[in-house]
């Protein structure tokens, strides 16, 4: 993940990563504090497994913080309804035609802090995203990706 520059995210988005923030903070804090405090009861530090996995924990969960606050920090809100509609662009929803069996798919271009392939957002920064930015409807369209290539027609593009 890039750590400079802008982060576009949905309206959505940044409440959900806002509310992930507070609650680690908060809960997730909390938590990992009782876990230290228990495990410092447990006798001598030195040798104590349990109060030295709870600081590793402390530590990886402090760093989750940081770099939230830094997403959060460099956070600019795009809206669809802002960009232009003649072609692909971040926010887009793209239906393909697979050229080599005929299948169709849809996408939703997305930041690379939103993408999920299983909900099939994927990221304007991935392979197929890269291919289709700012291309039109009826476009033909190939992709390197790693497991080969693809090759797709453009048979739909919406907010």
């Amino acid at each position: 993940m890039e750590t400079t520059g802008p982060v576009y995210l949905t309206r959505e988005r940044m409440r959900e990563l806002e509310r992930d923030l507070h609650e680690m903070k908060s809960k997730g804090r909390t938590e990992i504090a009782d876990k230290i405090s228990e495990a410092r009861s447990h006798g001598d530090l030195s040798e104590n497994a349990e109060y030295d996995a709870a600081k590793e924990e402390q530590g990886l969960f402090e760093l989750r913080i940081s770099k939230l606050e830094g997403v959060l920090s460099r956070a600019r809100l795009i809206e669809a309804k802002d960009l232009p509609n003649d072609a692909v662009y971040i926010l887009s929803n793209v239906t393909l035609e697979d050229l080599n069996n005929g299948e169709t798919v849809t996408y939703k271009l997305v930041s690379p802090e939103e993408a999920n392939f299983e909900d099939d957002k994927i990221s304007v920064t991935s392979p197929i995203g890269k291919a289709l930015l700012k291309k039109k409807l009826g476009d033909e369209v190939h992709v390197v990706v790693p497991a080969g290539s693809l090759d797709y027609r453009i048979t739909g593009i919406s907010r």
